[in-house]
């Protein structure tokens, strides 16, 4: 687990603040893409929130990746589809969404691996 101090805290609830603004806005802007381009939107979904994830973790560092941030995240990702039902130029995605949920899954797994196998097989490791 990385330990951050207060001022790491905050930069981190800085970016991320400044992430789902990004995001927000990256998601609502007028775009022209091809089909070509659907393999890596999926990739971008995924990505994008891996690392919102990543930073809603590190920013709230009392707290374990629990439903507390990954619920609110969930939820944001079905809210930008719900906006973009609405917006002309752009269209609601369950495929989205599936990315989106699945950058959030992922790292949630990622960290129940590094706590509950990598962390206590390093300890033994260390302990023969």
């Amino acid at each position: 687990m990385i330990t951050l101090n207060r001022s790491g805290i905050i930069a981190c609830r800085f970016l991320l603040f400044l992430a789902l603004v990004v995001t927000i806005y990256a998601t609502t802007a007028e775009i022209t893409h091809s089909a070509a381009t659907d393999v890596n939107d999926k990739f971008a979904h995924f990505a994008s929130f891996f690392i919102l994830s990543m930073l809603a973790d590190l920013s709230f560092p009392k707290k374990d990746f629990n439903w507390s941030i990954w619920a609110p995240l969930i939820a944001y990702g079905l809210l930008i589809e719900i906006i973009q039902y609405h917006i002309p130029y752009r269209s609601f995605s369950l495929l989205d969404w599936v990315a989106d949920s699945g950058g959030i899954i992922i790292y949630g797994l990622l960290i129940q691996l590094k706590l509950h196998i990598v962390k206590p097989s390093l300890e033994n490791s260390c302990t023969k």
